[in-house]
This record gives C-alpha cells, structure tokens and sequence, in this order.
C-alpha cells in the first residue's frame, strides 16, 4: 500500500470515528434511561417471579419456577387468560372494521367531484367527533358509562330500551354480557385513533390511482378491496398489533367498570388487574411477578405471531 493511499484510509476512519461519536453523544442519555427505567425493571420482575418476596424483605427466598407451576392450576389466572383471548379476536376485528369503514367514508365515499375523488360532505367535522372520545381519561369514559350501564331504568341504555317495553338488562352485573360490554366500551374509545392513522394511509395513496379506478367504471366497493385495502395494509397491520397489544391491558376500564373489580364471578378479570390484585391487596409480589412474565411472553408472542401471519408482499407505487 502507498503511503498516500495509507493517509487517505485513515482520514476516512477518523471522519466516520467522528461522525458515529457524534451520533452516539446524542443517543447515550436516552439509551441510559431506557435501560434504567425500562430494561431494568423488566429484569428485576424476572428475579422477584423467581422468588417468594412479599414486599417488605430486603432478601426473598428462592423458590425457582414454584410460582409459575402455581400459575397452572390458578383457575382465576386461566379464566383472564381466556378473556384475554376473547379480546384479541374480537376487539381487533371489530374496532379496525369500523375505522376502515369510517376513514374510506372521510376520504373516498363522497366519490368522484370535479375529477377529483373527495369523502363525504361534512368529513372535517366527523374526524373531531370521531376522535374526541380518544382524548378523555380512561377514568372519565368509565364514569360516563357507568351512568350509561346503570342496571335499573335510570340507566341511558335502559332508559331507551324502557320505551320500547324491554325489561332492564344487567350489562355490568351479566356474567354473559359484562365482559361484551367492556370491550364495547374499549371499541368505542378506540376507533377514533384509527381512523386517523387509517385516513393517513389513505390520504397517502396518489388520487391519480383513484380517479383512473373511477373512469374505468370501478364502484366504491371496488376501490375499496381492490386498490385501497392492499395498498394500506402495512398500516392496518400496525394497527392490528397496537390493538392487541391494548387487548393484553384493559386494566383502568375493567377496574373501573367490572362489578368487584373483575366480577361477577371472575366473568371480566384480565391480567393486569390481577397482578395488580395479587401485589397490592395479597402482598404477593412473586407471585405477582410470575403473572407479569406470563403476560410479557403473551404479549412478545402475540406481536411477533400477528406480523408474521398478516405480513404480504409490498405494494409499492412508481
């Protein structure tokens, strides 16, 4: 090697040594923090499931996989389990349903005007409505439907059905309908974000493909399955992931809304609240812990499942 060649390959090693210096004087202080608030606390819960500490002992004994071969026949631990279940099929489904509904509505219901395809009249308006509910505290929606719920005439669901002469439904207090009736409320909260993310994708596509779509004598039902939904489908499946992701939670409003917090009868526990029940009401927080790992393998197991099932070949548009 010449020694000018030699020189040359040192300038560039000391200007790239410079520049990811540079980049990783930025990215340390964040780095730092994720790896004490959160990387740590997650290691810490993986220990304490492994033991038998109660909250108060500075040195838990260890009692290894113990808590988890409890957590086989916890009944009440499988029944969130199974509810957990219920949401990742339902929820998902219903919630991007209605948000693809709506946002194809806000964009490309109003059909083609002037050459250009438009939603529908009104559009800017209904995406504040649709999202208002996405703005309130969990605690506020759960106030406002517990009012909604109430299990006598004074209920507003009630209410209207006393108009029509149907006896009062318990919604809440149902061992068949409370766990529904949650998940509506989580529904109805969340279709205002999606159809904001889902009405980015759609606003993303050229109007260019519409309007040739609409030429060619395409209705909305056609623009719809055939060009909108493929060309938008790696943000449904981002959606589709947050939401369960969300559906592994659930904790404020069944905390708020569920009768005994999880009942009737264990009819809408989920994991959360019971690691949270199992910690602060039992002081069991090994075995508290040991639901948490559970739930954070659930969870991993979920995201890295829907993203490989839902995953498709690219669209992409020149």
């Amino acid at each position: 090697m010449r020694q000018g060649d030699g020189g040359l390959a040192a300038g560039l090693f000391s200007a790239r040594l410079r520049r990811y210096g540079f980049i990783f004087s930025f990215l340390a202080i964040p780095l730092i923090l994720y790896v004490v608030f959160v990387i740590s606390p997650y290691a810490q819960a993986f220990y304490i499931s492994l033991t038998n500490w109660r909250g108060i002992s500075a040195n838990p004994q260890f009692i290894g996989f113990e808590n988890f071969t409890r957590l086989l026949d916890d009944d009440v631990f499988w029944a969130a389990v199974r509810h957990h279940g219920l949401l990742l099929l339902a929820m998902p489904l219903i919630t991007i349903a209605i948000a693809l509904f709506f946002s194809f509505l806000l964009n490309l219901g109003g059909g083609s005007r002037g050459g250009a395809m438009t939603g529908v009249w009104g559009s800017k308006f209904y995406r504040v409505v649709y999202f208002f509910p996405q703005v309130l505290a969990v605690a506020v929606v759960g106030v406002l439907f517990q009012a909604i719920y109430r299990p006598d005439n004074t209920g507003v669901l009630n209410g209207l059905l006393k108009w029509i002469g149907v006896d009062p439904v318990g919604w809440l207090i149902n061992t068949d309908l409370a766990l529904w009736s949650i998940m509506a409320v989580v529904v109805w909260q969340s279709v205002g974000f999606y159809v904001v993310l889902f009405s980015a994708g759609m606003s993303a596509i050229p109007r260019d493909v519409f309007e040739a779509a609409a030429l060619d004598g395409a209705g909305r039902f056609r623009l719809f399955f055939s060009i909108t939904l493929p060309l938008i489908w790696d943000t449904i499946q981002v959606g589709w992931v947050y939401l369960g992701i969300a559906a592994f939670d659930c904790f404020a409003l069944v905390q708020v809304l569920s009768v005994d917090r999880g009942g009737p009868d264990n009819a809408t526990t989920v994991l959360p609240l019971e690691i949270w029940r199992t910690a602060f009401t039992f002081s069991k927080f090994g075995y508290a812990s040991a639901m948490g790992v559970a739930l954070f393998f659930l969870t991993i197991t979920f995201a890295a499942l829907s993203l490989r099932v839902t995953r498709r070949e690219r669209i992409e548009l020149s």
